[in-house]
């Protein structure tokens, strides 16, 4: 027979067990914010074996210290529960530290001229990475081949925008994939075209950049796992030792290789192309399923595309082009992602599903019901992916349905600088909805999307209670009656991302018997302007107790 013991039983009978037990590690004269209400705040923190076994006050810390102990004087500075960053694309982020980078490219010009300069220096090699960002240059126009090909007249480019819905590929690579005037466009997918001509501009939409992308060599293992180390270094740097990958099964065997030679410093939660599910549940995977560093069990699809490609999927026509209301996927189009959906649940897996326009949005929450309403009952924790554009019918549903919204505020304060022409003021009042999720709620829990934004959990924060956009044009805030609370924002990207991956007991706050992955900071965020919240910087990451980055 089995006996199931309370996760606040096993904390107090933790704390009974350790009481004469020496930590490894004690940081004291610290803000500890706890992220656990039935303990906000302390002043100590004692470690053993990479678990928390005090959270106390300084006068009450002595009896876990021995001469064994290593005792970290904070100084009053404010200790946070390890950031969990619910989306990332952590390997590409790796592979993107090492290619070419175009997100800061202010014109068509500047654009070409660092494309010369890589194929300059790399003339065999494909050019690929680049998160480019159109709307940097004077006119918003996007670029075209023939900014490119008299540089790359043999070198095969192929550079996407840092949404990931949209690349640029040169006349070279457009003739290796057989792209011409008369390919058709694939289901859930763009060719741009141009208007005169009916060429192919360079432009491929969604699905249409696989048309070239299965042409670009695959990174080796060996290649892949240092694409991961350099993303592991990055993520201990800003604080983040847990992640939501969205993985592929090549990125979960370089974890698994670099977790066998112990040189992970980040937990990872890999969800896997839901096309895997079948797989998956032959094996009798739930989710989660894995060790403490290491689980799987979601599993990754998209309904639409994204908002600055054109490509999210809106109720009416976008502002900027009345001609299309975005694209749906071709999995959701031709039904196989509802299939899936209803399939894999079934099995005890997680649909993890990416939706921005406010019809895509609508159409999971429709799947969503229409799997609580014909499967068993089960905790399964359905996630929607960005969650970026809801239409105000629609807060009710998420909260009824429990949908998690997954959502990455650093988007705000960069699509705000020309959201608004995309999709109109009325549109807009509803987008990035932090405010409206919690009034009505919603879980919401935070991420990054590395590589679309920057993998910095105190942007996210920034972004979440400032809503600044980077234009610097919105200094009260992009419709500042979205903003949440700094408290708000560090439990988003804390306990309830840990909630997200089934893994709130062990992670997410600072709690005797959770995992000792803690984060200090150089500046108290909780009492600081938070204007001033991006220029505040990591001191130290702890994961499992071991101090894996300081400064």
């Amino acid at each position: 027979m089995k006996y199931f013991i309370h996760p606040l039983i096993l904390s107090m009978l933790i704390t009974m067990v350790t009481m004469s037990q020496p930590a490894d590690k004690v940081f004291m004269n610290a803000a500890v914010w706890t992220v656990d209400e039935n303990q906000p705040v302390a002043e100590a923190i004692a470690v053993y074996d990479g678990k928390i076994i005090a959270v106390t006050m300084n006068d009450e810390i002595e009896e876990y210290i021995d001469s064994g102990t290593q005792v970290i004087d904070t100084g009053g500075k404010l200790i946070l529960p390890g950031f969990i960053d619910n989306h990332t694309h952590f390997i590409d982020g790796g592979f993107e530290l090492q290619s070419i980078d175009l997100r800061y490219a202010q014109t068509e010009e500047e654009f070409a001229r660092l494309i010369k300069e890589w194929a300059e220096r790399y003339p065999e090699r494909w050019i690929t990475g680049g998160t480019w960002d159109h709307d940097n240059f004077p006119g918003g126009n996007l670029p075209t081949k023939e900014l490119i090909d008299p540089y790359t007249p043999e070198t095969p480019v192929f550079v996407r925008r840092y949404d990931g819905h949209m690349g640029l590929a040169n006349s070279y690579t457009l003739e290796l994939a057989g792209i011409t005037g008369e390919t058709p466009d694939p289901p859930g997918g763009e060719i741009v075209r141009d208007q005169e001509t009916g060429e192919p501009t360079g432009i491929l939409r969604n699905t249409a950049m696989d048309l070239v992308r299965k042409h670009i060599p695959p990174p080796t293992m060996e290649e892949r796992v240092d694409a991961a180390m350099l993303a592991l270094e990055k993520a201990r740097t800003h604080g983040v030792t847990s992640i939501q990958d969205m993985s592929s099964s090549d990125d979960l065997r370089a974890y698994q290789g670099l977790a066998r030679r112990n040189k992970l410093t980040t937990r990872i939660y890999a969800i896997l192309p839901f096309s895997h599910w079948e797989y998956l549940a032959s094996t009798g995977i739930e989710a989660p399923f894995g060790n403490e560093f290491i689980k799987v069990g979601g599993l990754k699809a998209m309904a639409d595309g994204s908002l600055g490609s054109s490509t999210a999927l809106f109720f009416e026509p976008y502002t900027s082009d009345p001609t299309t209301h975005g694209l749906p996927s071709d999995v959701m189009e031709d039904g196989r992602l509802e299939q899936w959906a209803l399939a894999a649940d079934k099995t005890g897996l997680q649909p993890v599903i990416h939706a921005i326009g406010d019809s895509a949005n609508s159409l999971i929450l429709d799947l969503y019901e229409k799997i609580i309403d014909e499967n068993p009952p089960r905790d399964r924790r359905l996630r929607i992916e960005h969650a970026q554009h809801i239409h105000p019918k629609d807060f009710e549903r998420f909260s009824q349905l429990e949908v998690i919204a997954s959502v990455q505020p650093y988007h705000a304060i960069d699509d705000g600088r020309w959201a608004e022409g995309r999709i109109g003021y009325e549109r807009c009042r509803t987008t990035y909805p932090f405010r409206s999720f919690l009034d009505e709620g919603v879980i919401m829990s935070f991420g990054s999307d590395w590589t679309v934004a920057p993998l910095d959990p105190l942007l996210t924060i920034y972004a979440a209670v400032t809503r600044r956009t980077l234009d610097g044009e919105h200094p009260a805030g992009w419709f500042p009656e979205q903003k949440i609370t700094i408290e708000e924002a560090i439990e988003a990207h804390t306990l309830t991302s840990a909630y997200s991956a089934y893994e709130e007991h062990s992670k997410g706050s600072i709690t005797v018997g959770k995992f000792a992955d803690l984060v200090v900071l150089s500046d108290n965020i909780l009492e600081i302007d938070p204007v001033k919240i991006k220029d505040v910087q990591v001191e130290m990451t702890v994961v499992d107790g071991v101090i894996v980055f300081e400064r």
